[in-house]
């Protein structure tokens, strides 16, 4: 699904989830078709210009799972910043941030095509304060590793927890920006 109401692509829209929302409804941050998670709405046109564009840095967490096992030099290497490239192809070297390799989530919604039983992958957080075009993706591919699942699991305080797949959750205004701390 993308982060739409309407698009000229043959794609699933957030109108095909089971939820009336309110006219001027917009998403905070996008997540791409490839990706998944937490995805905050919205009618407060102000809050992605706080949120993202503000003084004030806001964490963005991701469950990451990636070909291949990786080091923790490797997950050092990428939290200490790591060079690679924006959408219109300069290089720049990302933000320290946060990389802790875990385990796989037990509770974690399986989606996809599974993977065969002999492929070997590694399952990480990453924490940034900036998100730039795919940056997640590409900071992965530049320590040489693909990233296979990307999923959003925390925007500061709002989490995904235990939501499933097209679940919509509604939170009063005070908490959530309480959540988001703005």
């Amino acid at each position: 699904m993308v982060s739409q109401f309407v698009s000229s692509h043959d794609v699933r829209l957030l109108t095909d989830l089971n939820f009336n929302f309110p006219e001027g409804t917009h998403a905070i941050g996008r997540l791409d078709q490839n990706s998944e998670g937490l995805l905050l709405l919205t009618t407060n046109k102000k809050i992605t210009k706080l949120l993202f564009q503000g003084t004030v840095s806001h964490k963005r967490t991701y469950l990451v799972q990636v070909k291949n096992a990786m080091s923790l030099e490797t997950a050092d290497k990428l939290a200490a910043g790591i060079e690679i490239t924006s959408k219109l192809g300069t290089s720049f070297k990302t933000t320290p941030c946060e990389v802790k390799i875990v385990e796989k989530p037990v509770d974690l919604f399986e989606a996809g095509t599974p993977l065969h039983k002999n492929v070997i992958t590694t399952w990480l957080t990453i924490t940034l304060t900036e998100g730039k075009f795919h940056q997640v993706r590409k900071m992965v591919a530049a320590v040489n590793h693909k990233s296979i699942r990307l999923i959003r699991i925390s925007i500061e305080d709002v989490k995904l927890e235990s939501m499933l797949p097209g679940a919509v959750v509604e939170i009063d205004e005070a908490t959530f920006f309480e959540k988001l701390k703005l």
